[in-house]
């Protein structure tokens, strides 16, 4: 049967938002855990963030960006239809609790998988300040959402189109320089969490990345997303980083990826073709 998508909105150019009915997953959902699904029989399994739920109607809300072959074949579906399988929720959620000033740091599609954790602080008694960063205005979303389930939303892009110019860092160090910092998560493109985390060791203030490396089975068995913690090999998928040797191993199938999906396109293509021929 599969899971029926109940509602689909393109929140910004190539970003989508879904909701499908999914009661075992919204039953243990938490703050920082994420799916992993197909989207027919013979797709490859991708990890998403657990965006929202609401357990109380037992919907599942993901918010992805089509970039790839299956990211854009989960965009062509639409109301009514159905994804094959959803695994979850997976991964340790975020840990959360009174630290006092949080400020999350969310750079472009980050802004989705840290509105529940910046949701999670705020509801345990700290003072929650949302960045939230992207290139321009037409990137910008769930800005009314974000502003509801924090202290203070700060907007920055990168052109100044809205909010303020520059980047989320700019806004951070403000913050930091101006109060008492306790606690900051950043989620978003490796590079900025890299600048966040550069930025906040000088104060020693507790930082915590999201990382998002390459994953396969989502349950620390493959060994596909390990990352390097002082020193230590952890699993991403199950333990929570060195950022270039991240970087480094979230590009080596690039080419690949991109001539697989030209060929798939190219296939699907042709298969329209010969279809409208055929009528």
């Amino acid at each position: 049967m599969g899971y029926e998508i109940l509602y689909k909105k393109e929140l910004c150019k190539n970003q989508y938002e879904i909701r499908v009915k999914a009661p075992f997953i919204t039953k243990n959902a938490k703050a920082g855990q994420f799916i992993i699904l197909r989207t027919d029989k013979n797709s490859e399994r991708i990890p998403l963030t657990i965006a929202d739920y609401d357990r109380e109607n037992e919907i599942l809300t993901i918010v992805y960006m089509a970039v790839g072959y299956t990211t854009k074949k989960l965009a062509s579906l639409e109301v009514g239809d159905c994804i094959e399988d959803i695994v979850g929720p997976l991964g340790v959620p975020t840990h959360i609790e009174k630290y006092g000033t949080v400020i999350c740091v969310a750079g472009g599609y980050g802004a989705a998988p840290c509105y529940l954790i910046a949701k999670a602080f705020k509801e345990a008694g700290n003072k929650v300040h949302m960045v939230m960063g992207a290139r321009t205005k037409d990137l910008i979303f769930w800005e009314d959402k974000m502003r509801n389930a924090v202290s203070e939303l700060h907007i920055t892009t990168d052109d100044g189109s809205y909010g303020i110019k520059g980047f989320t860092t700019n806004v951070a160090k403000e913050i930091i320089d101006s109060e008492k910092v306790d606690y900051v998560i950043a989620v978003g493109p490796m590079p900025m969490m890299r600048a966040v985390a550069e930025l906040t060791r000088p104060y020693k203030i507790k930082t915590e990345a999201s990382m998002n490396p390459i994953m396969v089975d989502g349950t620390g068995m493959c060994g596909a997303c390990r990352v390097t913690v002082g020193g230590k090999v952890k699993f991403a998928c199950v333990d929570g980083p060195d950022f270039d040797e991240v970087m480094n191993r979230s590009r080596i199938y690039k080419e690949e990826e991109k001539r697989c999906d030209e060929t798939k396109c190219n296939l699907i293509r042709k298969g329209i073709e010969l279809e409208k021929t055929r009528v």
